[in-house]
């Protein structure tokens, strides 16, 4: 199996993802994936990192900093497409979450050491874009972009429908002393509808010395240290993926893969209005 696939399993309690910068053999992004049972509740602690915590199906409430966040969440299913509520916490927080449904939290962390103010990201807080044209559209929900206060974090939701491509064409971001390019680890965490479904996700580098496609499930992550990294769906399934971004710069700059940066043009657009 691929090093840069974590499939979904039972990590540690309650926890189904645990991607770490050690783990994960590079530097910046961490991401958990929690799922707890109405009434339960778990601790987390921000340590040296900034956490975007996104609720991606059910409520739940966050104690921390002695207030109290209650009742956050509007969705059962992320398949619901619409913006959820995420909060954001600084490092060196105790953070208590409770479930008030049945939860599905998305923990997305990154190296901090500023002091930004807790706060709710509300759903309409949240940039909704269509991009794309023909079988490469896709709905992307900005949750935390670049012109959003945070430290190192960037974090955005993408559906993606069934027989459709998406990070499509093949774009990249890892040069550290670029111009045109930032460097950014990434992660993208899959869900599926129907949750039987899979997609396709292949991760390269313009030389192929990195050069894998993944057979991706319901709760998989996908681990982006480098290179250009497309995903294609399955006739039949629809696709989420929730992406969590960090590097040494906080701006999400990329370069396309020449070969398909044409299906970018008005000439293809033209082909479907």
């Amino acid at each position: 199996m691929s090093q840069l696939l974590s499939k979904s399993k039972q990590v540690s309690n309650d926890f189904r993802q645990q991607i770490t910068p050690q783990n994960a053999n590079w530097e910046y992004v961490g991401f958990e994936l929690l799922h707890l049972s109405a009434g339960k509740s778990q601790e987390i602690n921000t340590d040296n990192t900034e956490i975007c915590f996104v609720v991606v199906s059910g409520y739940a409430s966050f104690a921390v900093d002695a207030k109290i966040f209650e009742h956050l969440g509007n969705r059962t299913s992320p398949f619901e497409r619409i913006p959820p509520y995420s909060l954001y916490v600084p490092h060196n927080k105790q953070v208590q979450v409770i479930a008030d449904t049945d939860l599905e939290l998305a923990i997305c962390r990154a190296p901090s050491s500023g002091n930004l103010p807790i706060r709710v990201i509300k759903p309409q807080d949240v940039g909704v874009e269509k991009r794309g044209f023909g079988n490469n559209k896709r709905l992307v929900h900005n949750i935390l972009p670049e012109t959003e206060a945070a430290d190192s974090l960037l974090v955005v939701e993408v559906f993606t429908d069934e027989g459709n491509t998406s990070s499509f064409p093949s774009h990249k971001h890892d040069q550290k002393n670029s111009e045109t390019e930032t460097y950014l680890e990434e992660t993208y965490y899959h869900r599926f509808e129907p949750q039987q479904g899979f997609c396709l996700q292949r991760v390269y580098t313009d030389d192929r010395t990195l050069d894998e496609c993944m057979a991706v499930y319901d709760g998989d992550v996908v681990k982006v240290p480098k290179g250009y990294h497309p995903v294609a769906t399955i006739a039949g399934y629809n696709n989420y993926y929730l992406n969590v971004m960090a590097g040494p710069v906080r701006k999400w700059r990329f370069t396309w893969e020449q070969d398909h940066q044409w299906i970018n043009s008005e000439e293809y657009a033209q082909k479907f209005k």
